[in-house]
């Protein structure tokens, strides 16, 4: 009788033993049924379909991105392959060739830059990014960032406005990239004789940083996915790579993977005409707890 009576307790292990063993990459959505089983053990089916559900997640995340990688490089290389043949098929003069040149130079530096991309995020996802905390005055930061996109954004007919003043503890290259990131994205978007608007707040525990630019209203859904890799809100609006700013469809999620580096958090958000992205760092002059109130990007 006890072995009758420990046989049929221990038939749920038996069954988690059993799936297990035949869990392969085709297999992640199967699940343990978390009724029918003695409470003692309960709660470790439970955990057992939460691992389940978080390796199924991780699995899928990771195919999307090679599928994107994949749908992202096969763009340049067939340009490449194109324009060769083009070359290849008649005798020309020297400019010609030297066009060609440089229109293969253009991809060429793309694909780079995408490899780049995807070995930071990479980096981030291991938890190898380690910012310093320097002091950073961040309306000098805005300011650096303003002079250096000012050509194109006039060409653009984008004028830039600047508003409030912070103090943050963050790495001042990291924050520059996810600063310029956000900043090329916001007058990419902007129409002719519109503003980009950077505003700094600091109420001495969170400095944020707001980059506005008009633009036509993203649902909340899309919102919450425009940091995800080769993500567009828009699919009308040309190559998917020239969403996230940087060119290549990582800008965005490179800007949260820096964010998050150094504890802080970004989110978009649109209203009224305008699209929003808020980043939060802490403070360069942090108060207490009770002196501040709790950090939200939103605010």
């Amino acid at each position: 009788m006890g072995w009758a009576v420990t046989h049929a307790g221990l038939r749920p292990l038996r069954r988690i033993t059993a799936l297990a063993a035949d869990l392969d990459a085709s297999r992640l959505g199967a699940r343990l049924p978390e009724t029918r089983v003695p409470p003692e053990i309960k709660s470790l089916v439970v955990a057992f379909n939460a691992m389940l559900a978080r390796l199924q997640d991780s699995f899928q995340r990771l195919s999307d991105v090679s599928a994107d990688i994949a749908h992202e490089l096969r763009t340049p290389i067939s340009n490449l392959t194109l324009q060769t043949q083009v070359a290849l098929n008649a005798a020309r003069d020297a400019d010609q060739y030297r066009e060609v040149l440089y229109s293969s130079l253009e991809e060429y530096e793309r694909m780079g830059q995408m490899i780049g991309d995807m070995l930071f995020l990479a980096r981030a996802d291991h938890g190898l990014l380690h910012p310093t905390a320097d002091v950073l005055d961040l309306a000098a930061q805005v300011r650096d960032l303003f002079d250096y996109f000012d050509a194109w954004a006039e060409e653009r007919g984008v004028s830039l406005v600047l508003t409030g003043s912070a103090c943050a503890q963050a790495d001042p290259l990291m924050l520059r990239r996810a600063l310029s990131n956000l900043l090329s994205n916001s007058i990419r978007h902007t129409d002719l004789g519109q503003q980009v608007r950077v505003q700094l707040q600091d109420d001495g525990r969170y400095a944020r940083i707001l980059v506005e630019n008009p633009g036509l209203p993203i649902p909340p859904e899309q919102a919450a996915r425009l940091f995800e890799r080769f993500y567009r809100a828009d699919p009308a609006r040309g190559r998917r790579g020239e969403t996230a700013g940087s060119g290549t469809g990582l800008g965005l999620a490179i800007v949260k993977s820096i964010i998050e580096a150094h504890g802080g958090a970004v989110e978009a958000s649109s209203r009224a005409g305008w699209t929003r992205f808020t980043v939060t760092l802490p403070s360069a002059h942090p108060r207490s707890a009770a002196q501040a109130p709790a950090p939200s990007a939103g605010t």
